[in-house]
């Protein structure tokens, strides 16, 4: 910007709150203003993606123009100028004015507007709100002037009752049973939702008006409380039935602790964790916190200010009553006027709206169930498995000692630098942040191309973890009582829209080696029984070919063809039937990477 300055034109910079005029600019880059375009086009400007001349930095060009008078002096003189410098400038000279052309600003433009017309006017209010409901800006919905029209709602006065009494619990229970919906929340003894146990139970009635219940809370000085089982008994028939709608915030997870009581929820309503990913999937996190946030402009307590962090973090049944109370009653609270406000905004939307209410909300309670009846494995093959993966590791270890001349520990980072950088003196490919030599995946895949010793160390790597991950660890995660697997898969996530497994995850069991397709065999069916896969044929690349009419793609799919391997045909310049699996692999990046980016 400093190009424009001149006769009454000054520029303030308010990153660092200084004022430049043309005597500043030549301080401070050694050039005048109307010098400013042509110095830039030397030095390049990495903002902009201009090289300029390699080697060639502020000072050299500052001399160069004092020197030749402007950028096109310098490109006559090139041939006087001496050194590496010199043969940088002559090797760039075709590219210069074109780097000029990039760094000089326009002055010239025609404009169909007037400076007067560009005076901020009155704000068109119904637009300005369809906007900010558009993109969730919900604090600048709030500073609207009120029409009537959906906005993020005002925090209620909160009215928050812990429940100790028989009296105050009928008087509760009477509430939710004349209720339309309500809203729900157990909290627990954990986040496995196998052998998870309440601890208390949260509700809300209206924003602002909920109650928490403690059932199991320990500690010193711990109040008495109602019996947990006569409780959740006396929940059960509103918890079952099919009205009052039930509100919450991850009511699968709710559905799975209740189930360990022996109650099955019905009657589910919505979900505002759900309800948020479908309005957004990139913008929100699952957690409420950030969706109340987001959506009702409402800071929320989090679990980490209550209970702490880490290792020390407090289980909640060790929490006190009265934060216990406020963390709960306000979780129900948020949950109901979260729902409050974004389903209106989700049917608004068409689409989405039916996606929520046709395909996530169902499929919730098939989660649910999916979850709970677990995987079978075949603990004797893992065993079995572990035991060769064992001796393998052995075996790969003693050949990195030969190649590295040295027993080592192959796990260590730090040990691995030793031996590959500063004792066998490998090139360092990329640095830490601290400055050591790297031994990432990707680093020593590099190096493996021309040394032995790295790709050794890659193999007792990708071993280690089969093993680690797999073999070994997997056994451990069988419940007691079912005997099975229990996955958590988590539906609001993945910005695509897909599902996602953790603990253990069971998407990412490996397939491209013999030792990983040994592991996915542990996954077995009982006796009389058979595991059935079933996926769509390429659906996100019909989808692709759909929208985009592409020739190509509409070819492959109307010859019912495989578009990996026709994609991996057209870049190695070969047929689609003599494409491996690992051309396929790479062009089935390529094509999902054109849908994501």
């Amino acid at each position: 910007m400093t190009q424009l300055l001149g006769a009454g034109v000054t520029m303030v910079d308010t990153m660092k709150e200084e004022s430049l005029d043309a005597a500043r600019v030549r301080a401070k880059f050694g050039v005048a203003p109307d010098r400013v375009a042509d110095f830039l086009a030397l030095t390049g400007d990495k903002s902009d993606n201009i090289p300029g001349v390699p080697g060639v930095g502020p000072k050299t060009a500052a001399k160069w123009l004092a020197e030749y008078g402007d950028l096109d002096g310098v490109i006559e003189n090139a041939a006087q100028i001496k050194g590496k410098a010199g043969e940088n400038l002559r090797a760039t000279v075709p590219a210069l004015p074109l780097y000029r052309t990039l760094t000089t600003i326009r002055c010239d433009v025609a404009l169909d507007v007037t400076l007067d017309e560009l005076a901020p006017r009155a704000p068109d209010v119904a637009a300005l709100r369809a906007l900010f409901e558009d993109y969730g800006f919900t604090s600048w919905l709030g500073q609207l002037p009120s029409s009537g029209a959906p906005c993020a709602p005002r925090a209620a006065p909160r009215d928050y009752r812990l429940i100790l009494s028989e009296a105050s619990l009928q008087l509760w229970l009477d509430r939710l049973g004349a209720c339309d919906c309500f809203a729900f929340g157990s909290h627990t003894t954990g986040a496995d939702y196998m052998r998870a146990e309440v601890v208390g139970v949260a509700f809300a009635v209206a924003p602002g008006e909920a109650a928490y219940v403690p059932l199991a809370h320990d500690y010193d000085g711990a109040p008495p409380q109602l019996p947990r089982a006569d409780v959740l008994e006396r929940l059960r028939p509103l918890l079952e039935a099919k009205t009052p709608a039930k509100i919450g915030h991850n009511l699968k997870y709710e559905r799975q602790v209740l189930a360990n009581h022996g109650i099955a929820l019905r009657g589910i309503g919505d979900d505002s964790m759900l309800a948020a990913y479908v309005y957004n999937s990139v913008a929100t996190r699952p957690d409420l916190a950030d969706a109340s946030e987001k959506y009702l402009a409402e800071s929320a307590p989090r679990y980490e200010d209550l209970a702490g962090k880490g290792v020390k973090q407090k289980s909640f049944h060790h929490i006190a009553l009265k934060s216990a109370c406020d963390y709960a009653a306000a979780g129900a609270d948020l949950s109901l006027r979260l729902h409050r406000h974004l389903r209106p905004l989700l049917e608004r939307q068409g689409a989405p709206g039916a996606v929520y209410r046709e395909i996530e909300m169902p499929l919730l309670a098939v989660l649910a169930d999916v979850e709970r009846q677990g995987v079978l494995i075949d603990r004797d093959l893992l065993a079995r498995l572990s035991a060769e993966l064992g001796a393998d590791l052995e075996r790969v270890s003693q050949r990195a000692f030969a190649l590295a001349g040295r027993e080592f520990n192959v796990d260590s980072p730090k040990q691995i630098q030793e031996v590959l950088f500063d004792e066998a003196g490998l090139p360092v490919i990329r640095k830490t942040p601290k400055g050591q030599p790297s031994t990432a995946e990707d680093v020593l895949g590099e190096l493996a191309a021309d040394y032995e010793l790295p790709r050794v160390i890659l193999e007792f790597r990708s071993l280690s973890k089969l093993k680690s991950t797999y073999a070994d660890k997997l056994p451990t995660m069988v419940h007691a009582a079912s005997g099975r697997v229990h996955t958590c898969y988590h539906q609001a996530i993945t910005a695509t829209g897909r599902l996602s497994s953790s603990d253990p995850n069971l998407q990412n069991i490996p397939v491209r080696t013999a030792r990983g397709r040994r592991i996915r065999q542990a996954f077995v069916a009982p006796a009389g029984r058979k595991l059935i896969a079933a996926d769509y044929s390429q659906i996100e690349m019909r989808i692709m070919a759909h929208l985009s009419r592409d020739a190509n793609l509409l070819a492959v799919f109307a010859q019912d063809g495989d578009v990996h391997a026709a994609t991996a045909a057209e870049v190695f310049a070969t047929t689609p039937d003599r494409v491996g699996a690992d051309r396929r692999r790479i062009a089935k990046a390529i094509n999902f990477g054109l849908i994501y980016g």
